[in-house]
């Protein structure tokens, strides 16, 4: 095959994620966007040697770059009159113009190789370690209840009850030593010393010691749960089944160090609240007569769930527990790679997971599936306001498949007992067993059923935002599930290749859809982080006398960073309430033809939809290029890129200005990520006090103070709504420049001066 067919089945094949994946891994290549005087690549020509001297660097403008590149995309070896007609529109000689396309050749090939190469060693090592654990088990065979040789005849009876009562002698030691742990916040060493035994069957009750399977945290807890619990589908719900778990994971006691052994034992334990958690018509939740909302029995609870192993709730916060399942359009198979995938899950979740990533990979499953893994993660967790904290958490992430196409996914925190932290340097949020049941169903959808189970300082947020957290709004199992069924409803229409066209009003191609909606989702990212002030956002807070103290000011400077105008940019945002529903309110904000009614952009007349591009069922799920009416001939028309989406649980409407020129190129499939933007807009959220979702429960102790009585839930139809304002503004072009006091000012006017404006528009106080 020629180079050119390369490129083409690269083009047809090739994973955009992982660019970005290498990119991370410090695998980028400079040679995209600039260019050397001298040759490279295998596409040298013998008449262009010339002797040697020093390189001359150049940098392209961005103009430049996205040109070439969507040139490079139609046609990657350019003839000699094809060059020339591109060095005469940029303004660049033939020669650097070949140069480019040598070194994009080049650097598409290098991605692609070592893309193949990054499979094949995940394959290599999949494979040596299936082998190794095929090796152990044929050499060890072990008894399920004992832990010993599973070849009869070998140990006589005597042998095999001693084994077993060292088992559970191990087993108590090792519970007493965690309970220490926790109380006293230092190990107990002393007390691990080993049992003396007799010489001849000391290697034996080692092996039975470390692969029975029942070491952990609360062996006890084996004999106190219900036997055979059923989730209705067949899955049984039994702490019984973790010998066999623990065994079918390749992780055994005396393989790995004392802390990652108490980490699966914590992982077992957690899967099995989970999945007495989701388990249909159980006393663990009420049902009340409002929608069917859940409320969870805190005293049934704590008799048959809660395990010790989690530790007991620290004091002065309080605790918030949703469950609710639906039918999503996806496999569950994808649903589980994508959870188990931390950029993936991030990519699933935009709006609600800030930060993920894989701290320590403890197992990664059996038979190359999902099946048993386990893995440490940390993320950040967010509201789309500056009024609610961002949640940082560390914990266990743990799969395990269920039954043929039943799956379940839970998370645990990483907290008091797991690392001997004093309870007293509690951050302000931890995690209780939470996660999903995911079944597969006909058609490719999926039943999900999702439990959401945490404590969190109630102290650390706003009065404002108090009765959207406790009603399970704002993090609970609704939230989850309300992003996830938007998210795939997304997917499924972007990958139908009958998608409706009927309302976009200009022929755009799937290339220019694709780079549209990678602008897009580039912009919602940036306007998140602007709010909610993650650490993936390069911010700085600033704190200003002569603004409120419920709006939140930060700054950056860049440089040369792509996709950002260079200077200092700054960024404000506020929340308050509004007496207006959800859906009244995101209706009303999405309207291009109000906007003018609050946005000074529109120059004071109705904006038109030039392109519409769906990404959902409602009209109001899109991305949209908007254009502005002109004050007088003389000026240009601005465009401005914006994105709608609405949920049960939160509505989105982000916009930015963009320049004409730029968005042409992207709208014909051109590279998005050189597209400067500053985006601004709205995060709309029920308020917590109708009751249009429910299945939470808040209580601080044993008692629910009025807070699970059915009264509290977010609605989209009734109630108020909560409506976070956000703006980036470019203050000054230079970076070197100094900020005012006067920007500040500009921007919290622009705030104050936005809010009033819809108040008026809607006629409320």
């Amino acid at each position: 095959m020629d180079g050119h067919g390369e490129i083409g089945l690269l083009a047809e094949n090739f994973d955009p994620g992982i660019v970005g994946r290498m990119r991370d891994d410090g695998y980028e290549s400079r040679s995209g966007s600039d260019n050397f005087e001298g040759a490279s690549g295998d596409d040298q020509d013998g008449g262009d040697e010339q002797p040697p001297r020093k390189k001359k660097y150049h940098r392209h403008t961005p103009n430049q770059i996205q040109e070439l590149e969507a040139f490079f995309k139609e046609c990657p070896h350019p003839d000699e009159k094809q060059r020339l007609e591109l060095s005469k529109r940029l303004n660049l000689e033939n020669k650097q113009v070949k140069f480019w396309f040598q070194n994009r050749r080049t650097q598409m090939k290098t991605q692609l190789e070592r893309h193949e190469n990054i499979i094949l060693r995940q394959e290599n090592d999949k494979l040596r370690a299936e082998n190794s654990m095929m090796k152990d088990a044929m050499a060890n065979p072990v008894c399920n209840q004992c832990g010993g040789p599973a070849i009869p005849g070998q140990i006589s009876f005597e042998e095999h009850q001693l084994r077993i009562e060292n088992a559970r002698l191990k087993d108590e030691l090792n519970r007493i030593c965690a309970l220490a742990n926790k109380f006293l916040g230092r190990p107990l060493s002393s007390l691990a010393t080993p049992i003396p035994i007799p010489s001849s069957t000391a290697s034996g009750l080692q092996l039975a010691v470390g692969r029975n399977g029942m070491g952990g945290l609360n062996p006890s807890s084996a004999n106190a749960l219900p036997m055979g619990l059923d989730l209705g589908d067949g899955i049984a719900s039994s702490s019984s089944m973790m010998p066999s778990m623990k065994s079918s994971m390749g992780m055994m006691g005396n393989e790995m160090p004392f802390g990652r052994s108490m980490f699966v034992d914590l992982a077992l334990a957690a899967m099995d609240e989970l999945l007495k958690m989701a388990q249909p018509d159980t006393p663990l939740w009420i049902k009340s007569s409002e929608g069917g909302k859940e409320t969870l029995n805190h005293e049934e609870y704590l008799r048959t769930v809660f395990s010790p192993c989690f530790g007991m709730k620290p004091s002065g916060v309080v605790t918030e527990a949703t469950r609710d399942s639906c039918m999503v359009i996806i496999n569950g198979l994808a649903l589980v790679e994508t959870l188990m995938d931390a950029n993936r899950w991030i990519e699933m979740f935009p709006c609600l997971v800030a930060r993920a990533s894989t701290i320590d990979l403890i197992s990664t499953g059996m038979g190359g599936t999902r099946n048993g893994a386990l893995q440490v993660m940390h993320a950040e967790l967010q509201v789309l306001s500056p009024l609610v904290p961002v949640r940082p958490l560390k914990f266990l992430r743990f799969c395990k498949q269920q039954a043929e196409g039943v799956w379940a996914v839970v998370d645990v925190s990483i907290d008091v007992n797991q690392e001997g932290i004093n309870e007293h340097t509690f951050l302000h949020c931890r995690r209780l067993p939470s996660g999903c049941v995911v079944q597969d169903m006909p058609n490719g959808y999926s039943k999900v059923t999702w439990v959401e189970h945490s404590e969190y300082d109630e102290s650390v947020v706003h009065q404002l935002f108090r009765e959207l957290l406790s009603s399970g709004v704002g993090f609970g199992a609704q939230r989850w599930l309300a992003t996830l069924q938007r998210q795939c409803e997304c997917l499924a229409i972007l990958m139908s290749s009958t998608v409706n066209s009927s309302e976009d009003h200009t022929a755009i191609n799937p290339g220019g859809r694709r780079s549209m909606l990678k602008l897009a989702q580039r912009m919602v990212d940036n306007f998140c982080t602007g709010v909610c002030a993650s650490t993936v956002g390069k911010w700085d807070k600033l704190h200003v006398g002569n603004v409120g103290e419920d709006v939140k000011v930060m700054t950056r400077k860049s440089v040369d960073d792509p996709g950002e105008p260079p200077g200092i940019v700054l960024s404000a945002a506020t929340s308050v309430w509004i007496p207006v529903p959800q859906q009244r309110l995101f209706d009303f904000l999405r309207n291009e033809r109000l906007r003018s009614e609050w946005d000074i952009l529109s120059n004071g007349g109705p904006m038109q939809e030039m392109i519409h591009i769906a990404k959902g069922q409602g009209h109001g799920n899109c991305v949209s290029l908007l254009r502005a009416s002109a004050i007088n001939a003389s000026e240009s028309t601005m465009l401005i890129l914006q994105e709608t989406w609405s949920d049960a649980s939160c509505s989105l409407v982000v916009y930015a200005p963009v320049d004409t020129a730029s968005i042409n190129v992207v709208m014909h499939g051109g590279e998005s990520a050189y597209v400067a933007l500053l985006p601004s807009g709205f995060a709309i959220l029920p308020d917590g006090r109708s009751s249009g979702i429910g299945g939470s429960t808040s209580y601080n102790g044993s008692s629910n103070k009025g807070q699970g009585d059915g009264s509290s839930g977010g609605g989209g139809d009734g109630g108020g709504s909560l409506l976070t304002v956000g703006f980036q503004i470019l203050v000054n072009s230079l970076p070197s420049a100094k900020l005012t006091v006067e920007s500040v000012e500009t921007v919290n006017n622009l705030i104050s001066c936005t809010i009033e404006k819809i108040k008026a528009a809607l006629q409320v106080s």
